[in-house]
C-alpha cells in the first residue's frame, strides 16, 4: 500500500529553512541535502509504521532519521489513517527538540 505524504505549512517552511541555511554556506551540499530529505520522505510512502514511536501514548506520532554525511535529519510525522502521512516539522539533527 502506497500513502500519501502531505507536509503542514510548518514543516514547507522548515525545509526552506534547512535549504537556506546550507546553501548560504555551501549550495551543492544544500542540494545534496534537499535529496536526501525527498529520498528519507519517499520511504515513508511506503514503510511509515518501520520508523520510530514518538511517544507509547502516541502511536501514530513518529520520527523518520535521515542520514547526511556525519549527521542528518529527523522529520516529525503522523500516520493520519491508512492512507494519509502527514510531515508536522523537519529539523536537523543538532537542533532542539521539535517542542
Amino acid at each position: 500500500m502506497n500513502y500519501t505524504v502531505r507536509f503542514t505549512p510548518a514543516a514547507a517552511k522548515d525545509l526552506q529553512h534547512l535549504f537556506d541555511f546550507l546553501a548560504e554556506r555551501d549550495l551543492k551540499a544544500a542540494k545534496r541535502a534537499r535529496s536526501a530529505i525527498a529520498k528519507g520522505i519517499e520511504f515513508l510512502r511506503t514503510f511509515p509504521f518501520s520508523c520510530r514511536k514518538v511517544s507509547p501514548e502516541h502511536p501514530l506520532l513518529r520520527e523518520l532519521i535521515i542520514s547526511f554525511g556525519a549527521n542528518g535529519y529527523v522529520a516529525l510525522f503522523e500516520i493520519e489513517d491508512n492512507r494519509t502521512v502527514t510531515v508536522l516539522a523537519v529539523r536537523h539533527q543538532r537542533e532542539e527538540d521539535f517542542f
